[in-house]
């Protein structure tokens, strides 16, 4: 059965679209079945793995207010992992689902449907604690929170985890962090090296080993639709994702050290 990941972080502009659909491309890479969700209005992990958003596209707008499946509203894209599209009518949800019993529910229960056909399903939240984030979050196993190493993340981690304990507390008892993930990480900055070392004394084995650099392929992979290990295979934004892929995969065989990961693609952890 698939293990259910949201990516979300309340802060924007910290990475959580570009490790969802990177992390989905080296997971199908690593021979992983693998379910993309864009919760997200903008649509950008959409445009990222190639889809055109169009209108009359189906989308996770449809299955939220029960006017489509997810079997029905699922693309397959080029890198081998398929996709449940968004766009900006996504944000009409929001009104939508007011009258709508069990509206935390909604994408929960369209899941349940396809748990078995997929050992992964990823979703990229907005940045924001709306009905699609709660909605997301109901559905997960686990959160997963890309972050910068920066002051005011350290705040906004402070707020997402305050709002996992509600979310826990009321609506999902069974929802964990998997982990904390370092994005956009530049080692030649000193607040960078102190940030990161906070998050390691403080949350320990929760933070995951692999760091994604600052990488110029990894910002220019979407707008050609591709992820960035189609895009360019061999740049370090390709080779940080696909270590942290293998790191996934141990953690869920119940082997936290990515050492024997790194080993392999012949990288330090």
């Amino acid at each position: 059965m698939a293990r259910v990941l949201a990516v979300t972080n309340q802060k924007g502009g910290v990475g959580k679209t570009t490790t969802a659909v990177n992390l989905s491309a080296c997971l199908a890479e690593c021979g992983q079945r693998v379910l993309l969700i864009d919760l997200d209005p903008q649509g950008n992990a959409t445009t990222g793995c190639g889809v055109v958003k169009r209108v009359a596209l189906p989308t996770v707008y449809q299955i939220l207010i029960g006017r489509s499946t997810v079997s029905d509203t699922r693309l397959a894209t080029d890198s081998g992992f398929d996709v449940l599209p968004a766009n900006r009518e996504l944000a009409g949800a929001e009104v939508d689902l007011i009258d709508i019993a069990q509206r935390e529910y909604r994408l929960r229960d369209a899941v349940a449907g396809v748990r078995e056909e997929y050992d992964f399903i990823l979703m990229d939240c907005p940045p924001a604690l709306n009905m699609l984030t709660v909605n997301g979050l109901v559905a997960a196993d686990r959160v997963m929170i890309p972050m910068q190493c920066e002051y005011y993340a350290l705040e906004g981690l402070t707020d997402l985890v305050a709002t996992l304990k509600k979310v826990r507390a009321k609506l999902n008892p069974t929802l964990e962090i998997e982990g904390l993930l370092r994005t956009m990480f530049d080692p030649r900055s000193t607040l960078t090296q102190q940030v990161s070392g906070e998050l390691e004394g403080h949350f320990g084995s929760k933070v995951y080993r692999t760091i994604i650099p600052r990488n110029v392929r990894l910002a220019e992979a979407p707008s050609y639709g591709k992820p960035v290990i189609a895009f360019d295979r061999s740049s370090k934004g390709a080779q940080a994702y696909l270590l942290l892929a293998h790191e996934v995969l141990d953690r869920r065989a119940g082997k936290p050290d990515a050492v024997q990961a790194a080993a392999a693609l012949g990288m330090q952890p």
